[in-house]
């Protein structure tokens, strides 16, 4: 078996469990808001299934995403000689940007739970729909900058 192979799609799997929760999660935000006033049952409702998303699904897909993905990086540098300069390339800076980024948005999303949670409603139905497909968007570009490798000496 090959290390790097399973390293390399145990993270992609991860990172589907990862981006899944984080397009499902801001739907929920827009059902939410717009038909669960705060204090109500319905709202309790939410809050329970908002809350398991992120502590059973995306906070741990995150964390193995993260783990497997820092792997890659070490089997980059070790197993592969390679070195430390291969995360200068293009492609490897667009990926590295893009993690950061769903990290941001998975921070954002959180934040938004617990704001939702106290019923405070400062995003709109709208604004969630909107923003549902990011993850998704942040995920084609990391995985065609993998796949392509553009920009590799």
């Amino acid at each position: 078996m090959n290390t790097y192979d399973l390293l390399r799609g145990l993270h992609i799997i991860a990172m589907i469990a990862w981006m899944s929760g984080m397009m499902y999660l801001p739907r929920l935000y827009a059902y939410h808001t717009e038909t669960a006033p705060p204090g109500t049952e319905f709202d309790a409702h939410f809050q329970v299934w908002e809350g398991k998303l992120l502590r059973i699904i995306i906070n741990p897909a995150m964390t193995i995403t993260w783990l497997l993905g820092i792997s890659l990086i070490l089997w980059h540098v070790y197993a592969a000689k390679e070195g430390w300069a291969f995360l200068l390339q293009p492609w490897m800076l667009v990926k590295l940007a893009g993690a950061i980024f769903l990290s941001a948005w998975h921070g954002f999303l959180a934040g938004a739970r617990k704001k939702l949670a106290a019923g405070e409603r400062p995003k709109t139905g709208k604004f969630w729909r909107a923003t549902n497909e990011l993850p998704f968007i942040a995920a084609v570009v990391m995985v065609l900058a993998v796949t392509l490798q553009f920009g590799q000496h």
